[in-house]
């Protein structure tokens, strides 16, 4: 009551002379002065100190000189160590006691607001009130003004605007309706942490009026194209040192559509060539749709050709998961007639498929999570022998970047495969694997079978955010059934990775055997790649 009387006081004072400029506030103990602008603004301070824990401020004098008003006052002491007795309402909502002592008043405030805000009351307010003195010390009573709950009514893009409509629907179908509070903007800052195609300019700007809340997203499109080439030397099956090498463009996101084109091209050291063309279209007709076609061509030198068509149609989780069908068109014809371990074939089928894509937030690294598997039922015609076969497709890889602690990662992978069928497999309808993103120490696409898998551990140290070492081992076995083999494998190497002007440049050696057989220091691989984004 005391410090309201002199509240009035100091308002008659100052409307008295209302034609006065200048105010100050003058600290009678630390004699601190602070300017002001107006009467309000002083009103507004004494009484910010009142609720800051600073309950018996004192109004000490008022001088007026000239066209100046000096104010001056005493805080007194700061009870941060106090009694406090809660509102009915806040009690019911926090399910604890009505009255305590507290040793950090600031705190117990800044807890029981953050439990309003957490709540959707984005304005909520405590009001302090000192009722009375126990021991000395004041019992404040916190009382809540929680304003209106807010809630996301929707999004505002801004800067980088012709993003697929779809990806904004899919936004406001996850938060649109969802309380305005720290855990769904954090949501919501996540959905283009690491996106592949969208970054955001500065972080998320949010607009209250009376009805609504809106929050503005400040876009801008990132360079996602890629040129990736990789140059490999090693020995061939007759031990005769070759070149081989690998190009992979990718073209995405050029039309606004998140859409994604590929071009593969790969030669290895026994010449064969593997081409692979495929087009994604993630969002088709604005819808959760989208569709995969990919065409891959394999030719053994002049031994036999493979042509397999892979369309897919799949449907969005989210925005980091699909789940969905794909269909399997294959044609095998053997060109030399005297290779006999191989057979015309030709395959149809179907499938279904799952994918989830996290990307690193680290640009040394391609992705932090990645998981895809699927299943396909196959029927097989060999055409000479007018046989049919069904067969069972299953597929996986995954891989992880684990965090050790500071500059330490541990690059996770595992990869298999298995082709099951009532009759024996034909040496060009095996799985060609190994080499550069599989098995490592060997040629690519060198080991063929029906069943394999492969599980790798890779320790890489970051040097900044430009470069990393890695030290690799891998293990893994195959089958194939047509030679009555099932070897154990394993690999073990180390690289180099870092940027240059034109991209990551990477530079790795490694050596892969099967266990029993010596080691051979000419069967040594080395690969020198460079990932260039355009």
């Amino acid at each position: 009551m005391k410090l309201l009387l002199n509240i009035f006081f100091i308002l008659f004072c100052v409307f008295a002379q209302a034609q006065k400029k200048q105010y100050f506030l003058i600290d009678t103990e630390t004699k601190a002065k602070k300017k002001v602008k107006d009467s309000a603004t002083a009103v507004k301070f004494l009484d910010s100190l009142a609720q800051s824990n600073y309950f018996f401020t004192e109004l000490k004098e008022v001088k007026i000189k000239g066209d100046s008003t000096e104010i001056f006052y005493d805080k007194g002491k700061n009870f941060n160590e106090t009694y406090v007795s809660l509102s009915d309402s806040i009690v019911k909502k926090l399910k604890i006691e009505k009255e305590f002592f507290t040793k950090n008043l600031d705190s117990t405030k800044k807890k029981i607001n953050q439990a309003y805000i957490d709540d959707g009351f984005a304005f909520s307010r405590l009001k302090s009130t000192v009722k009375t003195k126990k021991n000395g010390i004041p019992v404040v009573e916190l009382d809540i003004n929680k304003n209106d709950r807010r809630t996301i009514d929707g999004f505002v893009v801004k800067g980088y605007a012709r993003v697929p409509k779809r990806f904004i629907k899919n936004l406001d179908k996850e938060f649109k309706g969802k309380k305005y509070d720290d855990k769904n903007l954090i949501a919501v800052n996540k959905q283009f942490q690491s996106h592949p195609f969208l970054s955001l300019e500065r972080q998320p700007q949010t607009l209250f009026t009376k009805d609504s809340t809106q929050i503005y997203l400040f876009l801008e499109k990132k360079k996602t194209n890629t040129f990736d080439g990789v140059i490999g030397f090693g020995n061939d099956k007759t031990e005769k040192f070759t070149l081989n090498g690998t190009l992979n463009v990718n073209f995405k996101n050029m039309f606004n559509g998140f859409e994604n084109i590929n071009l593969y091209w790969q030669r290895n050291p026994d010449k064969g060539q593997n081409f692979d063309l495929q087009t994604d279209i993630p969002y088709l007709f604005n819808s959760n749709v989208g569709m995969n076609m990919k065409v891959n061509i394999f030719r053994q030198d002049s031994t036999f050709a493979n042509v397999k068509a892979l369309p897919a149609f799949y449907y969005h989780i989210n925005n980091r998961q699909k789940i969905g069908f794909r269909g399997t068109f294959e044609n095998s014809t053997i060109i030399d007639s005297l290779y006999v371990q191989g057979k015309d074939y030709n395959k149809k089928g179907i499938g279904l498929y799952f994918d989830m894509t996290e990307p690193s937030d680290i640009d040394l690294f391609l992705y932090k999570t990645k998981i895809n598997f699927g299943y396909d039922y196959l029927t097989t015609t060999y055409t000479k022998e007018n046989l049919k076969s069904p067969q069972n497709q299953f597929y996986f890889f995954g891989e992880y970047n684990y965090h050790l602690n500071g500059n330490h990662f541990l690059n996770i992978k595992g990869e298999g495969a298995m082709l099951d069928s009532k009759v024996d497999f034909t040496a060009n309808e095996l799985y060609r694997f190994g080499g550069w993103n599989s098995l490592r120490g060997f040629n690519e696409n060198s080991l063929n079978s029906d069943f394999f898998y492969y599980g790798s551990l890779e320790y890489r140290y970051l040097i900044g955010n430009q470069a990393f070492f890695d030290v690799f081992g891998q293990y893994g076995q195959l089958n194939n059934k047509s030679l009555g083999v099932k070897p154990k494998l394993y690999s073990v190497g180390l690289g180099f990775n870092f940027f240059i002007p034109i991209g990551l440049m990477s530079f790795q050696l490694s050596n892969g055997n099967e266990f029993g057989n010596s080691f051979k220091f000419n069967d040594i691989k080395i690969h020198w790649g460079i990932l260039s984004r355009f």
